[in-house]
């Protein structure tokens, strides 16, 4: 079985944003934290060390940037810059009871860090290709920076849940209301 939690489809990219915000959450996220995010999100099995951890927030800082900017040539750049430094092999992958599905590997012996950025960097491009925009963000909500990955269809996403959402329109309410 591969070990790719980001295979190109929403379940998997929310490992990306999960990714952004425990580093957001904690930019000093040692080798804990990414093994607990790895076993939630079911990635591979490494032994992380300090050296793994830094390397990994570093990965991330560089994912963050994408996740940043709404521009599609801009992320396409940062994106193949990725693709072109961290290369993945596509694999045919069918876990038990799901049609076969596209997902990446990074080479045999690849670390921590390597891994990271030879899976991330190509899911991103797929989501980026399929939705023909930046189909991920920062949470536009006041007092808010989370980090989202876009699933919705219709009107692009703006905010990382509905409770951020919900905030900012009672907000908005009230302010009519009393204004």
């Amino acid at each position: 079985m591969t070990e790719d939690p980001t295979g190109g489809n929403p379940r998997g990219l929310l490992f990306i944003a999960d990714l952004a915000n425990t580093v957001q959450d904690d930019p000093e996220a040692g080798a804990e934290a990414f093994q607990a995010l790895l076993e939630r999100h079911g990635g591979p099995s490494f032994t992380l060390t300090g050296a793994d951890a830094r390397g990994l927030r570093e990965a991330t800082a560089r994912l963050t940037r994408i996740l940043e900017t709404d521009d599609e040539d801009r992320a396409a750049e940062a994106i193949n810059a990725l693709l072109d430094e961290y290369p993945a092999r596509p694999r045919l992958v069918r876990f038990p009871g799901r049609p076969w599905s596209l997902h990446t590997e990074a080479r045999r012996g690849a670390g921590p860090t390597e891994w990271l950025l030879s899976t991330t960097a190509p899911a991103l491009g797929l989501w980026l290709s399929e939705r023909g925009r930046c189909a991920w963000g920062q949470c536009a909500a006041p007092r808010c920076d989370r980090y989202y990955i876009d699933t919705g269809r219709r009107t692009p996403q703006r905010y990382c849940s509905p409770r951020c959402a919900t905030r900012v329109r009672v907000a908005s309410h009230r302010a009519r209301r009393d204004g």
